[in-house]
């Protein structure tokens, strides 16, 4: 099982934003594949389903963005997910708009959505 969490804020001003984007690409995964994001549970919008034969949990934390590892560390715990498969979808300043940055470890660097999840689930 996979977990996919896209980063942002849920106010409405964010919106559009590159500080939600985390959130933009969980609404298209859930787009292209017919997935509602109806569901809340553990501060997060959220959903589960199979995506090309693997089981996966959508999630948007509900929280402030410096706070989003809360509700990571409550879906990890409960559905005992290995590190391995959390997958974290954010903005990255240091990166050139259009670009995709993919690492398996590395630090949170400014991102406090990050330093949020990786301080609760280590």
């Amino acid at each position: 099982m996979y977990l996919v969490v896209g980063l942002g804020n849920p106010e409405e001003e964010y919106k559009g934003t590159r500080h939600n984007m985390g959130f933009d690409v969980v609404n298209e995964i859930a787009r292209q594949y017919a997935i509602s994001l109806e569901r809340k549970k553990f501060d997060a919008i959220y959903e589960d389903s199979v995506i090309e034969g693997q089981k996966v949990i959508l999630i948007k934390p509900q929280t402030y963005m410096n706070l989003s590892g809360v509700s990571v560390k409550q879906f990890v715990n409960f559905y005992k997910i290995p590190m391995e498969q959390v997958i974290v979808i954010y903005d990255d300043m240091d990166i050139e708009k259009g670009n995709v940055k993919i690492r398996k470890k590395g630090g949170a660097g400014s991102h406090n959505g990050m330093k949020s999840v990786i301080s609760e689930i280590r």
